[in-house]
């Protein structure tokens, strides 16, 4: 690894003026990305900034008619951890359990996964499902983006020069609505998903009212896919609705071909993970368990 300065800010306005005077500096979250990168030398940053000090990036908030904010650095164990995140986002509870082990979860958090930009990130298709707002501060003051706008490129994110993300905002979830993300991993020690579907629903008198669907690892970033659901509103919520879905989402996929799946394979998997996981969040949506 080559050598770096590092800096602790307590505040979010002297880690903006770090940033902004160091061009290529990088934020440190957990770590778990980015130590890994300049082990590698694919990041070789003059200056890491630790957000841990930052009062903002640690805080976790729920409000019933709010919704949940997530402070950029909260790691993944204090989302599991928490009652009230367990009760009333229990997909976020699951998808914060599959980011690397136990050690990992201990340091990683959603705003890193988020800003690392992984097209295989899991986080990032649920954050999208749920309708996520990410809030930005740079040197030219604040700024909301929307989870789909906030992964540009493999490994690039939506922020300027001298911004940070602040925060993760999930509107509290509407009544007769339900969650889930899915993702195929070859085995079990590989865990990068070859596919993945995040998911959301709302259900009234069992015909879907709304839905959102997004796609991990078929992509050159996480995918929103408006035509999936389109095409189960004003539908019963039944697998045959459910299948319109996955077809939309096998028909938007932008796959390549690797060493973990073929494109065939990848549009196939897409079709599966989205018709799954509409039918689990269903299941949540209407209490049945």
């Amino acid at each position: 690894m080559h050598s770096f300065d590092y800096a602790a800010p307590d505040s979010v306005s002297a880690a903006v003026s770090l940033l902004a005077a160091n061009p290529g500096a990088r934020l440190l979250a957990g770590g778990t990305d980015l130590i890994v990168q300049m082990r590698a030398h694919r990041r070789e940053p003059g200056l890491v900034v630790d957000a841990k000090r930052i009062p903002e990036l640690s805080a976790l908030t729920f409000d019933s008619g709010g919704g949940l904010t997530l402070g950029a650095a909260v790691a993944c164990w204090r989302i599991y951890g928490d009652a009230q995140v367990r009760a009333v986002f229990p997909s976020l509870v699951e998808v914060a359990s599959l980011i690397g082990g136990t050690a990992i979860q201990g340091r990683a958090s959603i705003g890193g996964n988020l800003c690392n930009a992984a097209p295989s990130a899991d986080a990032t298709p649920l954050l999208i499902a749920l309708g996520a707002t990410c809030r930005v501060v740079g040197p030219a003051g604040e700024r909301a983006i929307a989870a789909e706008d906030f992964c540009v490129a493999p490994g690039r994110n939506a922020l300027a020069d001298g911004e940070l993300l602040v925060s993760i905002h999930i509107p509290a979830p509407r009544p007769g609505s339900g969650a889930h993300y899915l993702r195929f991993i070859p085995r079990n020690e590989m865990d990068i998903a070859v596919a993945g579907a995040g998911v959301s629903l709302t259900i009234a008198d069992g015909v879907v009212t709304a839905a959102r669907v997004a796609l991990a690892s078929v992509a050159p970033t996480p995918l929103l896919v408006p035509e999936a659901g389109q095409a189960i509103a004003g539908k019963p919520a039944t697998e045959e609705t459910f299948a319109l879905a996955g077809e939309a989402a096998k028909a938007a996929a932008k796959p390549i071909t690797d060493m973990r799946g073929t494109i065939e394979y990848r549009r196939h998997l897409c079709a599966v993970l989205t018709r799954r996981a509409l039918t689990a969040a269903a299941r949540q949506a209407q209490g049945v368990h």
